[in-house]
């Protein structure tokens, strides 16, 4: 029988277990996808932790995931466009791309490019919607100077270069170990930490015209200190700062469509665009996944491969 990723309960690493399943059946309008590779984010331990149990409740048992790459296995009735054996990446709001097997709506797949690998196409959704997503939200364009927090996490590592290829001049905040990676791709690596408004004035000439933050922590206070309009700063974790100071908190709910999702493929492709792959765990070793997840320090992006 094909596995998947179960929890029972609200809780700690602990609570997950693989498990046996039966095989999903697709309804009409459905493709069943045999599952390459799916992306781990942040919010997915939020969820399995019970903090968003308000805006997100879990129903018990649950599936997780959303990120998905691999290949057309079964289409359900009425679906066109599609082939068994089409290799295909997307997402599901099921919570359910950890598994073997996904059942994924139609109108959710886009093909899978040739140049992009499994690792990247099954990871790229969350991160790059919600990266996509923050950089329109903040109208970085030409002659923008553009600070990112978090700037080497799955998020910022994409935003980073989208602000980058839109024009702008990109400031990123991150730790030392990451600075090279950004200086290779065309961006000014700062460090985080005390004095980093100083080092950010600095860098930047004294002008900052926007600013996303894919951290949390004071990074919009300091969005503000440094003198950004409230409409050109964007949170995507620091939603007490959206009712206290008037900032943006557009992710990846703003760009969650099959067509942005075709668009960073086809950048991928191209070159345009790099998804760091931080590293690859088996289905089996989803416990560990989330610990190294959970510690907040991976450049770019952890992967599980039923």
């Amino acid at each position: 029988m094909p596995q998947a990723v179960r929890f029972s309960e609200y809780g700690g690493i602990d609570v997950l277990r693989v498990v046996e399943v039966d095989r999903p059946v697709p309804r009409p309008g459905q493709i069943l996808v045999k599952v390459k590779a799916a992306g781990i984010n942040p919010g997915e331990a939020t969820i399995r932790k019970g903090l968003l149990h308000e805006r997100w409740p879990a129903t018990f048992p649950s599936g997780q995931g959303s990120d998905l790459a691999g290949v057309v296995e079964e289409l359900g009735d009425g679906v066109e466009g599609f082939a068994v054996g089409d290799e295909v990446l997307g997402f599901t709001h099921d919570r359910a791309s950890h598994a073997e097997f996904v059942l994924v709506e139609a109108g959710h797949l886009v093909p899978k490019p040739s140049g992009v690998s499994w690792d990247v196409a099954g990871a790229l959704f969350v991160v790059g919607t919600t990266a996509y997503a923050a950089v329109r939200a903040v109208s970085a364009g030409e002659s923008d100077t553009v600070v990112v927090a978090g700037a080497a996490g799955g998020v910022g590592s994409i935003a980073v270069q989208l602000a980058k290829n839109a024009g702008a001049t990109v400031i990123a905040l991150a730790g030392e170990a990451n600075h090279k990676w950004l200086a290779d791709h065309g961006v000014l690596p700062i460090a985080y930490g005390e004095g980093v408004a100083d080092r950010v004035r600095a860098a930047s000439g004294g002008r900052v015209d926007a600013f996303i933050d894919t951290f949390g922590a004071d990074y919009v206070e300091l969005a503000l200190e440094l003198g950004v309009r409230p409409d050109r700063i964007d949170t995507i974790i620091n939603f007490a700062a959206v009712e206290k100071h008037g900032v943006k908190a557009e992710g990846n709910i703003n760009a969650a469509t099959a067509e942005v999702l075709a668009e960073l493929a086809g950048m991928v492709a191209k070159g345009l665009l790099e998804v760091p792959i931080a590293k690859v765990y088996p289905l089996a070793e989803v416990r560990d996944a989330y610990r190294e997840l959970e510690l907040r320090h991976t450049r770019g992006k952890i992967v599980l491969r039923p």
